[in-house]
């Protein structure tokens, strides 16, 4: 079975690592797979942002180090048994900004990004080869090669301000209350080689508990992705349980859209025309989304069984879904 997964942050690499268990597609070691089972990742580059010379790809790398095996499991980010030597050093100079800083593991990472675009190559041609070390067991493409940057407006008193999402999102917290959320460049943005063909020969898309609006929103933002899956059997995972983000601060995010924090208006915010299925917590159990058909299950992904059983359940939802279709 082939799925599509457009895929951001904690949340999505997770419920990728139970995918890959419920499709039984190879160990995080060798990236090999079964060959009637695969999963085709478009990775989130909204949230890329220029620092120290270096081009940072929060969401790319933690799904290929949380499918390969070199996640710190406790932060969920990053690499583990990291150091933070560079990020003091650069303290010390007065560089700026402080407020994010790369381990010196994941900054060879980014080193060789940095020389890879600089000579010409597109990011996804650095991504298949920072994958090539990794052995993810997934491609992973990002949703395009052209710079698309999530950018926050707010307005502390002083008149509306843009901020980069990791300011806002890293920075404040996000906790300055956010007016609204621009995808810088999507407009003008194409989707990434191989992005467009792996959703025309999918059997299913599986949108993960990923942010609604600056992780999976992000994908479906670059022209001609959206149409491309609304054309095929879509379900999806809540990210939001009894009326809160399972992780992170997807609410605040959502408020800037006028969405309630809400399984149903989540689902009714991304659309009949695009979701066929909706999976939601038993916590919210009769939720409903007009023309989405909406089944209850446990998501909290708390173990490798859970997070596998409820991949799974999605799985098995679009392969009944997509039945129904004929």
């Amino acid at each position: 079975m082939r799925i599509v997964v457009p895929a951001g942050g904690i949340g999505g690499a997770r419920f990728l690592r139970g995918l890959k268990a419920a499709l039984g597609t190879g160990s995080p070691t060798t990236g090999e797979h079964s060959t009637d089972s695969a999963i085709t990742v478009i990775g989130n580059t909204g949230d890329d942002i220029t620092l120290f010379g270096l081009r940072i790809c929060p969401d790319l790398d933690t799904v290929m180090y949380t499918l390969g095996g070199g996640i710190d499991e406790e932060r969920g980010w990053g690499r583990a048994d990291e150091s933070f030597t560079v990020k003091e050093e650069l303290a010390a100079y007065g560089m700026r900004p402080t407020w994010f800083g790369l381990g010196d593991r994941d900054t060879a990472t980014h080193i060789v990004r940095a020389q890879m675009l600089a000579t010409g190559y597109p990011l996804s041609a650095v991504t298949e080869a920072l994958c090539d070390r990794w052995k993810p067991g997934v491609r992973l493409i990002p949703m395009t090669d052209d710079q698309v940057e999530t950018h926050v407006v707010v307005d502390e008193g002083e008149g509306p301000r843009a901020l980069h999402f990791q300011e806002w999102w890293i920075r404040h917290r996000a906790a300055l209350p956010a007016q609204q959320i621009v995808s810088v460049g999507a407009e003008s943005s194409a989707p990434a080689p191989g992005v467009l063909k792996a959703i025309a020969e999918a059997d299913a898309v599986i949108l993960p508990p990923s942010n609604p609006v600056v992780s999976v929103g992000s994908v479906l933002g670059v022209p001609g992705i959206r149409d491309a899956m609304a054309a095929k059997t879509v379900v999806g995972v809540s990210p939001i349980i009894g009326g809160a983000p399972v992780r992170g601060m997807a609410d605040a995010c959502l408020a800037a859209l006028g969405v309630e924090t809400d399984a149903g208006a989540v689902a009714e915010h991304l659309g009949a025309d695009l979701l066929d299925g909706w999976l939601v917590d038993e916590a919210d159990a009769g939720t409903r989304a007009a023309g989405i058909e909406v089944r209850s299950r446990p998501l909290y992904m708390n173990g490798p069984a859970a997070t596998e059983a409820l991949a799974r359940a999605a799985v098995d939802l679009a392969v009944e879904l997509s039945e129904a279709k004929g």
